[in-house]
């Protein structure tokens, strides 16, 4: 099954940003490892702390450590590179 924003069921606080424009979105950590996540929808950013939380199309959530090197990502055709 492939999951939409529509589908997402917040029951926090949490504001999350749409960047289901991207293909992927890869988070490269200092000891070299890289964290993949494909067709990435929602994302909010942690106010303090920077952690990442993420809602994929697979229906699974993601929740990204801070200590993070780099984030990369890929967009999909015709769509915006940075959404916000």
């Amino acid at each position: 099954m492939s999951y939409t924003t529509d589908d997402f069921r917040n029951e926090t606080d949490l504001d999350f940003t749409d960047i289901s424009s991207e293909k992927y979105r890869e988070y490269t950590f200092p000891n070299g490892s890289v964290i993949r996540i494909d067709n990435p929808l929602l994302l909010h950013v942690r106010e303090g702390s920077g952690s990442h939380r993420l809602f994929d199309s697979q229906g699974r959530s993601h929740r990204i450590s801070p200590n993070f090197l780099k984030i990369t990502w890929e967009v999909k055709e015709g769509e915006p590179h940075f959404v916000k």
